[in-house]
């Protein structure tokens, strides 16, 4: 995983229309066998956020609509905040993953009213910065954001501009980092990797090679189980302090992650609808499916399948069985 994010919101209709046209829809599974309740599933348009906890998400969601309910689902590779427009034009149905966002569900929840909250997804997000093990037990003065203009030479690079370098991932991603950088006068230049996967393989460079790095991160996310990074103690959040997008000088909230949906798909009667609204599980349940999907290179109907027959129970508590 966002509102917490400094939108970047320039030209997002015609980005939307980009998107859905380019990525159109995989088909999975036969949308016409009807779902136990008698109730045909239909179609249901999932929006895939682009980091693997998310694709976990998505893959289960599909994988029991389409096997247990009948669904068509159609997967639309789109960043967050392009998605929710999709809810206004009809051509999203489901987001199963919010990372707060609360100027966007002002406007598509409570004055467009073309959206839903559709209950919690059971993760908790956590964001912030981190370093590599070998980083904090060299230098544990690191772990106090207090202590890290001393040391931003050790984090220049030639991207940093004579800086300290602050990487961040995928520039869609939730981030305060450019306004805490500026608000807390760190000698520091954000610098974007581009995506989760480029995030994570800085972070597995710097531990192997003893380099000096110190990123943007969060959980749930399956390669904490890998390499365990090491937070920054940045300023305590409290609650109002990220009010102002611009005036952050605060750590990131705790984030208890939910589910949106269309009002249009929320009122339909599909099966699906019941079946994302009792969607819940664990952090431990999302980084073990996306384990499978980013470390094991299963495709993810495959990480789906293995998740699901292993934990049938909860899946038939999601169908209220």
């Amino acid at each position: 995983m966002v509102t917490n994010k400094l939108l970047r919101s320039a030209g997002v209709l015609t980005a939307l229309a980009l998107a859905l046209t380019a990525c159109g829809g995989a088909k999975v599974g036969d949308a016409q066998k009807p779902a136990a309740s008698g109730k045909a599933c239909g179609t249901v348009n999932l929006t895939v956020s682009p980091w693997v906890g998310y694709e976990a998400n998505a893959a289960v969601v599909a994988y029991v609509a389409t096997k247990d309910l009948g669904c068509k689902v159609v997967k639309k590779n789109l960043k967050e905040e392009i998605a929710w427009q999709g809810f206004s034009t009809g051509e999203i149905d489901v987001n199963l993953e919010n990372w707060g966002h609360e100027d966007l569900k002002k406007k598509y929840i409570t004055d467009q009213k073309v959206a839903v909250e559709a209950g919690l997804t059971g993760n908790k997000g956590v964001i912030g910065w981190y370093l590599p093990p070998w980083l904090a037990a060299a230098h544990p003065e690191l772990t106090d954001w207090k202590t890290l203009n001393k040391n931003a030479a050790m984090f220049k690079t030639s991207e940093s501009g004579g800086k300290g370098q602050l990487l961040d991932g995928d520039p869609s991603f939730v981030t305060n980092d450019e306004a805490l950088v500026k608000n807390l006068k760190l000698d520091y230049k954000v610098v974007y990797a581009g995506s989760e996967t480029a995030l994570i393989q800085a972070f597995r460079d710097a531990e192997k090679n003893k380099k000096p790095v110190i990123g943007y991160f969060y959980e749930p996310q399956w390669f904490f189980n890998e390499l365990k990074l090491v937070k920054v103690n940045l300023p305590p959040y409290k609650a109002g302090c990220d009010a102002v997008p611009e005036k952050v000088a605060c750590d990131y909230p705790a984030y208890a992650l939910d589910k949106i949906v269309s009002k249009k798909f929320a009122d339909s009667g599909s099966p699906a609808y019941d079946l994302v609204k009792n969607f819940s599980w664990t952090n431990d349940d999302q980084n073990q499916v996306a384990k499978y999907i980013a470390e094991d290179k299963l495709s993810p109907d495959a990480a789906a399948q293995k998740w699901v027959e292993a934990n049938r129970s909860k899946v038939d508590a999601w169908l209220g069985k």
